[in-house]
Parts: C-alpha cells; structure tokens; sequence
C-alpha cells in the first residue's frame, strides 16, 4: 500500500532566513536597541563575567551584551548576519575606546571551533532564528564544558509577546515555525539545552519603556522596528489605522506613566545556562 502524501509541507528555512534578513535590515534597528542597553549589562552581571573571558555575543544586533561585556574587560566576538548593525556595534565601541572583534555570522552555523568561548550572549537575537534547535546547538558547541550561556527572551505573555500576536493577525507567522517567543517559556529551554546543561537559571525580569508618550512609541517603532516598518509598509491606509488603534489600545492596558507619557514594563526572561 502507497503512503499517503502528507499535507503539511516542511519550512524552507533558507528562503524564510533570507527573508527575515530582509526585513530586520529595514528600518533603523539601533535607535531602539540602545535603548536597551541595561539588559545586557544586567545579563553580564547575572553571568558574574571576568576580565580576560572569552565572550561571544550571538545576533548582537548594535551590541549592547557586546559593550556590556566589553566594559567588563572580557575578550569579545560579536556576531550578526545584519552587516550595518555590525558596523553600528563598531560604531559605539570604538567611541567608548573598546576592544571588540566584529565579524558577520549565522547564529544558525557559527563559524568558530569547538568550545571556542567561555561565556556566549544573546539579548533579543537568537530567539527569532527559525532553526531553533540548530541555533541551540550552535550555542552549546562552542561554549566550553563549564561555560555558561546567557539568553534574554521576550515572554509570551509579556508586552512585546502581546505585540506580536496583533502582528501576526495582520501578517500570519510561517507554518510549521515554532514562534521565537517559545524562548521565553521554561519548558522550551529544557527542551532546547536540558541534555547540554548542568543547570538552568530562568528568572522573569522587567524592561521598561520610556517615550514620549503611546503615539511616540508607535512613530519610533514603526519607522525603525524591521517587522513593524515592513508591515505598516505593506497594509493599506485603513489597515494602517486600525493596527496603530490595536497597538494603542495594548499600550494602554500596561501604560502606569499618567501624565500623558508612557512608562511600560515589558516582561523578558533572563537566562544563565550552565554547561557540562
């Protein structure tokens, strides 16, 4: 008897890459990412770097876990297969008269040797690979036994998890691709590193956004956030309208600012993996 053929056709993952490439080089990614620069620090801390460590930043967008570790005096690699958030991470080093290897690479097939590193980063990159097992793996081949791996996720439930699922009723995610906000969740990272892992450290934490006001945070958002540049890009005025109502109306639900500006804590989960 002849199989029957199967319905659910399998990702292409390098077209779904190439297109991701696409769209988080759009915009201006580092107007936002500086903005962020206290969650690396934090993650830095939380992985008790010393000066002299081996550290590989992986999809370091403009580099703030590269700077945070920098700062640290650690020995540091950053990596992105965006080549101006490279150049912009340069940018901000050598501003600051820091020592950083700059060098483009897929999270997905990094190019350095077997435990290469004895910390390697993540703030708000690897998650959205769409080999996510591929990408893990990556990370655990090149930290040395007794390294440690440190990952900040955006949660599911948090802000940014909220605002992609509006995304995603405008512009539905590919079949077959778990979402990148599975990171954020506990149960995906024991799937993801609990055979490489000694132990497992998850602990929720708050970043908090500060604008102008709601409407700032969608002008900011919409003219330099890749996903949300490409969407309002490609939606008709209407559309436009109704998805800017949305994001004000789920900024308003988490806004504790109440003078007109917005002051929203968005949920991430910071993670130090600990490896055989």
């Amino acid at each position: 008897m002849s199989a029957v053929p199967s319905s659910v056709s399998t990702p292409d993952l390098a077209a779904i890459k190439a297109r991701q490439q696409a769209v988080w080089s759009s915009g201006d990614y580092a107007a936002i990412g500086t903005t962020l620069q206290i969650v690396g620090e934090n993650l830095c801390e939380a992985l008790d770097l010393r000066a002299g460590s081996r550290v590989l930043d992986v999809a370091a967008g403009n580099g703030n876990a590269t700077l945070a570790a920098a700062r640290r005096f650690c020995e540091v690699v950053s990596t992105d297969y965006v080549a101006t958030w490279l150049a912009a991470g340069r940018t901000r080093t050598e501003a600051e008269g820091l020592s950083v290897r700059f060098q483009e690479a897929d999270a997905e097939d990094l190019p350095f040797a077997d435990a290469a590193f004895d910390a390697v980063l993540s703030t708000f990159g690897v998650m959205f690979t769409p080999a996510q097992e591929r990408a893990a793996a990556e990370l655990v081949r090149v930290c040395r036994p007794g390294g440690r791996i440190g990952l900040a996720n955006w949660t599911p439930d948090g802000f940014i998890g909220q605002l992609f699922k509006i995304i995603r009723r405008y512009a539905p995610a590919v079949a077959g691709l778990p979402s990148p906000l599975t990171w954020g969740a506990r149960a995906r990272l024991d799937a993801l590193f609990g055979r490489a892992a000694k132990a497992i450290h998850a602990e929720p934490r708050q970043f908090t956004f500060r604008y102008r006001s709601p409407e700032h945070w969608v002008e900011v958002f919409r003219a330099c956030y890749g996903p949300m540049t490409r969407l309002y890009a490609a939606l008709d005025t209407a559309k436009q309208d109704e998805l800017t109502h949305d994001i004000l109306g789920l900024i308003a639900r988490g806004n504790r600012a109440g003078d007109g500006g917005m002051v929203l804590p968005a949920e991430y989960l910071e993670v130090v993996i600990e490896r055989r």
